[in-house]
């Protein structure tokens, strides 16, 4: 029973080195995302946070997906407490909409599928 135990544990935890995800990003990053007259979103989170967890593989699909026409980004609140204090979180996650002009339009808490995200930055002008 222990070696199927421990084959397990490997085999969870090579699937789980597979999946990259995204990496926190830093003020300058966020700074260049809204500045880039694309829409963007921000998901506000943690590393450790459940829904944040169930979240990241879909972000990570959205960031490929939509390189050249959308940006899609993850801040790691417990590693970057100034930008949870910066975009007023106050749960995570918190999804954060931007337009093309770098203006929020729209705040969303909690977990979101990939088709809400995908709806929310067609909102915000995803073309």
């Amino acid at each position: 029973m222990k070696n199927v135990t421990t084959a397990l544990a490997i085999t969870l935890m090579l699937a789980g080195a597979a999946h990259a995800e995204l990496p926190s990003a830093t003020e300058a990053v966020v700074s260049r995302a809204l500045q880039s007259g694309k829409p963007s979103v921000i998901d506000l989170g943690a590393r450790t946070c459940i829904p944040c967890k169930k979240m990241a593989p879909i972000l990570e699909s959205l960031s490929s997906e939509y390189r050249n026409k959308a940006t899609v980004l993850f801040i790691d609140v417990h590693e970057n407490s100034a930008a949870a204090s910066k975009f007023r979180i106050q749960m995570i996650p918190t999804q954060v909409f931007f337009n093309a002009q770098g203006k929020e339009v729209k705040r969303h808490v909690g977990f979101m599928d990939k088709a809400e995200i995908v709806k929310e930055l067609k909102a915000a002008g995803l073309k």
